[in-house]
């Protein structure tokens, strides 16, 4: 699934798009029912922002394209009038390049960013320790880690990376995890995701090396189903001990 990272750098394509009168077209049946060509068509596009996992862009006359890419989704900037294969749910064409997005699945006209100030978006600033004291203490910090109403943007690869960096174990209770922990952890996120948009590629010490020596203490990395989604943990259990994880 697309992390806000990658929304970041998405926002930061479609930029090239901002201040135009925009063409619109929905090549896509599921897109096409839901009319947004005729709805966008013509009108100008004055902002495009990402917050989480979630991609905004404000047409002139109050309307807001909400944009979710869950698992698949892509949004591309290519020269108008690329030849392509494919039917992309949404095709927004300026002067000189056209965005272009593929695999939808949430392509949604509302009137504001009703997501609101209160949701706080991890690459652009950390949130305090406080907000996961207002969740279940006996939840999971890795299951809480996803939650994006407490942080918006983290997904499973961050989630995993983040808790190694700050030597956190997924499986340990809110209530055994102390705030300057939490901190350290959504630190480590915030630098790390900001790295990322900034174009860095990310070194992965635990995300997908299930089986693989940990390059800090060497001990074998594992990975387990975690929370209501069944969402894969990574982590070490050398440098990342406590909780309760599975059984081998």
């Amino acid at each position: 699934m697309p992390e806000g990272d990658s929304l970041h750098r998405a926002a930061a394509r479609l930029q090239v798009l901002v201040g135009q009168k925009v063409e619109a077209e929905t090549p896509h049946p599921r897109a096409a029912v839901k009319r947004l060509a005729e709805r966008l068509d013509g009108r100008i596009l004055e902002r495009v922002e990402a917050q989480g996992k979630n991609l905004y862009l404000s047409f002139a006359g109050g309307l807001v394209l909400r944009s979710h890419l869950r698992m698949n989704g892509s949004w591309r900037v290519e020269i108008r009038g690329t030849a392509r294969r494919g039917t992309p749910w949404l095709v927004l064409r300026g002067d000189e390049y056209e965005a272009v997005q593929w695999n939808g699945p949430v392509l949604e006209l509302v009137t504001q960013c009703y997501l609101g100030s209160t949701i706080v978006d991890i690459v652009r600033e950390v949130p305090e320790a406080a907000r996961f004291r207002l969740t279940d203490q006996r939840r999971a910090v890795g299951d809480a880690l996803l939650d994006q109403r407490l942080v918006a943007g983290i997904g499973n690869m961050w989630k995993a990376e983040a808790l190694w960096e700050a030597r956190v174990s997924p499986w340990r209770a809110l209530a055994d995890v102390s705030d300057d922990e939490l901190v350290a952890v959504l630190e480590a996120a915030h630098r790390q995701m900001s790295a990322s948009v900034a174009g860095a590629r990310p070194l992965r010490h635990v995300y997908r090396r299930a089986g693989r020596a940990c390059h800090r203490c060497g001990a074998v990395i594992r990975s387990a189903p975690q929370g209501e989604h069944a969402r894969t943990a990574y982590w070490c259990p050398g440098c990342q001990v406590g909780g309760n994880p599975p059984a081998s």
